[in-house]
């Protein structure tokens, strides 16, 4: 093939991806298997190596950038991105109608989500996207244009020839399901999370490595037409076209007749609120008609045309009246904000985390202050700060403890390590959290024990340990508060069951510190016993890849501990069973690690883990050079491109059930 014939392939190819990539990530609606997209791609990828004179700013190869940034350049809006002044009441919405009615008479409006994420301006020059832009100040922000290509859902060459020289305007953002996805990663890892998702979008739009702007799972919304080279007759046309010619726009984007209309629209997208995948604060209306808009004007500020009615707030300010020490698992202690009960987002929040003593004392929060309070969806509400200028000089700070306040006993901090412990492994919390721990879903899944109930055995005095769980009998449970014969015995049939999980549950259940999932995983492969692991010591240890450093000495810890030695006699003695029943020499996948990305057909996710696990494999999930397989279901996330990228192994459903069954 020579230089002409190469031109002309390549522009084939691109065109092609191009509308496979708006298929899958722009309508949701993929037209060719992943194994044919990566096919075309790899074609591009090798005709772009062969003549790179003829790789362009467009190509679908140029997503992700390349070495990190010094620093962002500053670049001028072609017209000024202003905010949106704010309504809280229908009242107010109503009363927007009214400026409107008088200046321009009456108005349909469109109304859409206000998404809660980072507001950017992109630019494309005959149909090639060549800048993107953070906000700023309004008039000028700073060139983002690397980071935004990472995001699939962003054309790079716009569809048809309906618009070519135009500058829109869109809201980046962070999913909900995947940034609580990634925060728990960062948790595991021992690094910094976000505190909401719209944090989660700026903070990765201000990274000056590209690279890792494409290692998140950043989306976008694209909502409004700043400068086109063609005129418009309404702001619906507009999206319409916006749509045409490949941006993702939100399809809750709706037109209606009159100012009611908009508040009837406003309750329905504050009832969907919780059910997106997305965080919207409010919705926006708009005047539909262009010629209305620009009677209008604007403020220095804000357009006339538009308004933005903001929901319930997930943030309110109310009094911190005490601060709580809570004791977990491994006898952390947990400063908890005991507050006034407030409505935050529909919901009464009367305690929310502080984190650790150290955030503690960096937002300088005390007793008695107000303090701003959020709430993110399901996640647990954190104090964010106190509000200073309210202090009357009563308020009190809290200090670390210097003893317990569960049972009485010495509290340790290790130096280099944020947690401050309760050095007693029989502290009645640290048990209560233990059994719970032990009897997860993840680690030995003893249905009906749930935390009220294990309070209860505490406090009755029939367990000490987790393996009192395995001396409990029908009489005990029927002692207990809200057991009747049948719940009685289903609970016995659990505990009883729980006897014969896999050696990996075990592991993970007796709350190694830095033993999670994974970790418990690579021991159960190395070692098939538990009696086996007690001795390992810490240079063989270290030889299995994955382990860190934390990890070998946590577990050498452990088992060096006589009261962890009588535990596991214990379990022996009560037959937990405490190896694996197959010879690991013999498994078919002994020591293969697999990642899962995407929704499987026909087995649950527990279930195919479950599979793996039984023939010696290793659940993982991230993605690395030592990754052996990876099960590529429907709409697979950003995991599959990497693994791609290194070589490994891919296997569809149908291919991971063959493997094994075998």
């Amino acid at each position: 093939m020579n230089k002409a014939e190469a031109k002309k392939e390549i522009k084939k190819l691109r065109d092609e991806i191009n509308h496979h990539n708006y298929k899958y990530y722009v309508k949701n609606n993929p037209a060719i298997s992943d194994f044919e997209f990566d096919q075309l791609l790899k074609k591009l990828e090798s005709l772009e190596e062969k003549y790179p004179e003829l790789v362009t700013l467009d190509s679908p190869t140029q997503r992700v950038g390349g070495e990190p940034l010094d620093g962002f350049t500053t670049v001028e809006h072609k017209v000024a991105m202003l905010s949106l002044a704010n309504t809280y009441t229908y009242d107010e919405l109503r009363e927007f109608d009214e400026r409107v009615k008088k200046n321009v008479g009456d108005a349909e409006y469109v109304v859409e989500p206000k998404i809660d994420g980072a507001g950017v301006a992109l630019l494309y020059e005959n149909g090639i996207f060549v800048r993107g832009a953070t906000r700023g100040d309004g008039i000028q922000g700073d060139d983002i244009t690397s980071n935004l290509k990472t995001i699939r859902s962003i054309p790079l060459r716009l569809i048809g020839v309906k618009v070519k020289n135009v500058e829109v305007r869109g809201e980046v953002y962070f999913p909900s399901k995947e940034f609580e996805r990634y925060n728990k990663e960062q948790v595991k890892k021992g690094e910094a999370v976000f505190a909401n998702p719209r944090n989660a979008a700026a903070g990765s739009l201000r990274q000056l490595d590209s690279r890792i702007v494409a290692s998140r799972p950043l989306n976008i919304f694209i909502y409004f037409i700043s400068f086109s080279d063609r005129d418009y007759v309404t702001h619906e046309k507009a999206i319409a076209v916006l749509k045409d010619v490949g941006f993702r726009v939100n399809p809750l984007t709706k037109k209606v007749k009159d100012i009611e209309g908009a508040i009837k629209y406003c309750q329905k997208l504050e009832e969907k609120r919780e059910t997106l995948d997305y965080e919207i604060d409010g919705a926006v209306i708009k005047v539909n008609l262009f010629s209305k808009q620009k009677q209008l004007g604007e403020t220095s500020k804000h357009p006339r045309w538009a308004i933005s009615y903001k929901f319930a707030a997930k943030q309110a300010t109310t009094r911190l009246n005490d601060i709580a020490i809570q004791v977990g698992r491994t006898g952390t202690l947990t400063p908890v904000a005991i507050l006034e009960p407030v409505q935050v987002a529909g919901v009464t929040v009367s305690r929310a985390t502080l984190h650790n003593f150290d955030e503690l004392r960096r937002k300088d929060v005390r007793i008695g202050d107000t303090v701003l309070i959020e709430r993110s969806g399901d996640v647990i509400p954190q104090v964010v700060k106190a509000i200073i200028e309210k202090r009357s000089g009563s308020e009190k700070s809290k200090r670390i403890p210097k003893k317990c306040p569960i049972c009485g006993s010495e509290i340790v901090h290790t130096e280099g390590e944020v947690a401050v412990r309760c050095k007693n492994r029989m502290c009645p919390a640290r048990l209560k959290w233990r059994i719970k721990y032990f009897a997860s879903r993840d680690a030995m899944d003893i249905d009906h024990l749930g935390g009220s109930t294990v309070d209860k055995l505490i406090e009755k005095g029939f367990v000490d340990s987790i393996a009192d769980l395995y001396s409990l009998t029908l009489e005990d449970i029927l002692t207990l508060e809200g057991f009747k014969e049948k719940s009685a015995q289903n609970l016995l049939d659990s505990i009883e069951k729980s006897k014969s999980q896999s050696l990996s549950r075990l592991i993970y259940g007796l709350g190694i510190r830095h033993v999670g999932k994974y970790a418990a995983q690579l021991l159960a492969a190395k070692y098939p016993s538990l009696d086996l692991l007690s001795k390992a010591d810490v240079e063989e240890l270290k030889d299995i890849y994955g382990l860190g450093e934390k990890t070998v000495e946590a577990v050498c810890t452990f088992f060096a501990t006589e009261e962890n030695r009588e535990l596991i006699d214990k379990l022996r003695a009560v037959g937990v069973k405490l190896k694996e029943d197959v010879k690991t020499e013999y498994l078919l996948l002994k020591g293969k690690k697999f990642v899962f990305t995407g929704g499987l057909k026909t087995l649950t996710r527990p279930k195919a883990s479950d599979l793996i696990k039984e023939k010696g494999g290793i659940i993982t999930s991230s993605v690395g050079e030592d990754l052996d397989y990876i099960v590529v279901g429907e709409k697979p996330g950003s995991k599959y491109g990497k693994a791609k990228k290194l070589g490994v192994t891919l296997l569809n459903e149908e291919e991971f059930i063959e493997l094994v069954e075998e």
